[in-house]
């Protein structure tokens, strides 16, 4: 790939035998020497790509460097992980030339890196507004600058680092060699590269499928609040050296965290709240092995490169498809097979099919791993242990004949399966999403046409069109009726878990479900009947389905109790005129006039709050000014205007 021998020395411990594409291309004669404009996706080789494109410019024909003093090499990253990723990869890269690699980065302490340029550096590797601030101060020398590189620069301009790195390529002298990486290439690269290139080769590696051919997509239908069970499971199912799950908030990112450090999983959390020092000790716990899951944001998971990184969960979808394959980029790196799951439940069905169509994915859709699903796997798993597979000891033959001669084998036995599955996670039972995520509208429109088998449960348990007596529940119900129905596809295997997160109640506390047209109809224990309409009142943040007591219950059923109904208008009686009928049906002149809702006075007119308070305002000008109703405000303007007249 070089034919520096420092470098190939230090690629040959790595096993870089085969170089990607990106990084022929970047090696190519004819991109020797010359700017390059590159279009490459993450993942892909780009830091090595770009280690040995300025390897000439930076070593010239000697193996080694001489002592540091003016850095020779400026590479700028969007973000505090990218340039810390990017440091100890040109450190390693450039090891054996005896390479000094300096880091500037915000979150770190600048009088630490101040010292560490003042001591000298050959390649120095920073955020944009890290690099502004020591270039301003004069802590950092650029007179000796071979070669710039802009790493992720889209991301960078996305993030707003525009006048930063317009700022920078100023800076630097105008003979530097400049090498502009981007994931994709937006009028807004493309402008900055003709404004600081020089004819530039233009170099164009990620294609349709470059960015997703090792990548495995898979969309799993999940009933509506499962996203936290669901996650359980596909972590408990794949196994995953390591797993990044993405969440849209902080917020969710610390629900998530909390929930799964519960379930015995070693999680760290990555978002923007943490401070460097947090961030930095996550990643290295996930480098470490000391933990296997990362729940992360998308800005702060940009630019992240884990070993062993095979699964990416999107617990929530993401805006738009971009942020989607960045998301997925995590895996399938440098030639690794990877797998991305997004976890969608009804009501984002339709997002996330037009994220994989903008995206020209193609995903597999199936449903979340069942529990019974993850038991015979663990079954599997167990019997191939490595612990099966270890020599065995003197000391382990005697405990064994120990262990024989006071137990029996099938005893034993079941003591290490026990043993087993107490070191890991226990799988969560799920609620079947039905078949409606993955059905066409023709379809969806023949089920609203006519009543399907489960639009009656009697029972959180029941089957589809299990029919039962029992219709009141022993201890006394309260009937509830919900604001959504046949003809929005609802269906009792999600309408169930969203009844029990709404009102804080369990399945059991639910009987029968009928769904009608436009709404469902629900029962609900007494026993938690006072909770329950305490907890629909709050506002939702995850659906507006409006839940209201029913003031009749279904036929055959008791209604709901007076405290439980809500509030409604006097009833008529028989006989009795229609409300406002002792003035509508008068003759316009026969009207009182408040009965003609006309304004007070000769030609005033009312307007603002008085036409609903009937305390009506009126012009200065009118002769309904002096009426008693009139506010004194008016009459102060008037005093004052006659005394300035």
């Amino acid at each position: 790939m070089t034919t520096s021998p420092p470098l190939v020395r230090a690629l040959a411990e790595r096993n870089y035998h085969q170089p990607t594409a990106v990084q022929t291309a970047v090696l190519a004669d004819e991109a020797a020497g010359r700017d390059l404009l590159v279009s490459a996706q993450t993942g892909s080789g780009k830091t090595v790509a770009y280690g040995l494109a300025i390897a000439s410019n930076l070593l010239g024909g000697a193996e080694r460097f001489e002592q540091a003093a003016a850095p020779l090499a400026l590479i700028v990253a969007p973000t505090r992980e990218l340039a810390l990723q990017v440091q100890r990869e040109l450190a390693w890269l450039y090891q054996y030339a005896d390479a000094r690699v300096v880091s500037c980065v915000g979150g770190m302490d600048p009088r630490r890196e101040q010292r560490e340029l003042a001591q000298g550096a050959h390649i120095v590797v920073g955020t944009p507004g890290r690099l502004c601030d020591h270039l301003r101060r004069g802590r950092l020398d650029v007179s000796a600058l071979r070669a710039v590189v802009l790493d992720e620069a889209d991301e960078m301009l996305d993030l707003g680092f525009r006048e930063d790195m317009e700022f920078i390529l100023k800076t630097t002298p105008d003979s530097r060699r400049t090498l502009l990486f981007s994931a994709t290439l937006p009028r807004g690269i493309v402008a900055l590269a003709k404004a600081f290139q020089q004819h530039a080769f233009r170099v164009e590696v990620a294609g349709d499928e470059g960015g997703h051919a090792d990548i495995e997509y898979r969309a799993l239908r999940i009933a509506a609040g499962d996203v936290e069970h669901a996650v359980v499971n596909v972590l408990r199912f794949f196994e995953s050296p390591s797993t990044i799950l993405f969440c849209n908030t902080r917020e969710a990112v610390r629900h998530l965290q909390s929930a799964l450090l519960e379930r015995g999983f070693s999680v760290v959390a990555l978002s923007g709240e943490l401070t460097q020092n947090e961030r930095t000790q996550a990643l290295q716990a996930l480098r470490d092995g000391r933990a296997r899951v990362c729940v992360a944001t998308d800005v702060a998971a940009r630019g992240i490169d884990l070993p062993n990184l095979d699964l990416v969960i999107h617990a929530d979808l993401p805006n738009d498809p971009e942020i989607m394959q960045h998301r997925s980029g995590r895996t399938g790196r440098a030639g690794r097979k990877g797998i991305s799951i997004l976890l969608v439940p009804p009501a984002r069905k339709r997002r996330a099919e037009l994220l994989l169509n903008l995206a020209g994915i193609d995903a597999v859709w199936g449903t979340a791993p069942t529990a019974d699903e993850i038991r015979r796997l663990d079954h599997e798993r167990m019997l191939k242990d490595a612990l099966f597979a270890q020599e065995t000891t003197a000391d382990d033959l005697a405990m064994a004949q120990a262990l024989l001669a006071e137990r029996s084998a099938e005893e034993i036995a079941a003591a290490l399966a026990r043993l087993y599955r107490s070191r890991l996670p226990s799988p969560e039972d799920l609620l079947d999403p039905g078949q409606s995520a993955g059905r066409s509208r023709e379809d969806r429109g023949r089920d609203a046409r006519g009543p399907r088998s489960d639009d009656r449960v009697d029972g959180p348990r029941a089957r589809p069109g299990k029919s039962s007596a029992r219709h009141v529940m022993a201890e006394g119900s309260v009937w509830y009726r919900a604001a959504i129905g046949r003809k929005k596809n609802a269906e009792a295997r999600w309408l169930l878990p969203m009844i029990c997160r709404r009102g804080g109640i369990e399945k059991q506390d639910i009987g029968a479900i009928r769904i009608l047209d436009t709404t469902t109809e629900f029962e609900i224990s007494q026993r938690v009947a006072d909770s329950f309409a305490a907890r629909i009142r709050r506002p939702d943040k995850e659906d507006n389905i409006r839940i209201e007591p029913l003031t009749e219950a279904p036929q055959g059923q008791a209604p709901a109790p007076a405290d439980k109904r809500p509030h409604q208008p006097p009833r008529r009686e028989a006989g009795e005129p229609e409300r406002g009928a002792q003035w509508k049906d008068k003759p316009r002149e026969d009207r009182a006039p408040q009965e003609r809702r006309e304004p007070h006075g000769d030609g005033g007119r009312t307007f603002g709050k008085g036409a609903k308070t009937g305390k009506p305002k009126h012009r200065r000008d009118t002769p309904g000014f002096d009426h008693p109703a009139a506010k004194p405000a008016f009459k102060k303007k008037k005093a004052k205007k006659d005394r300035r007249g």
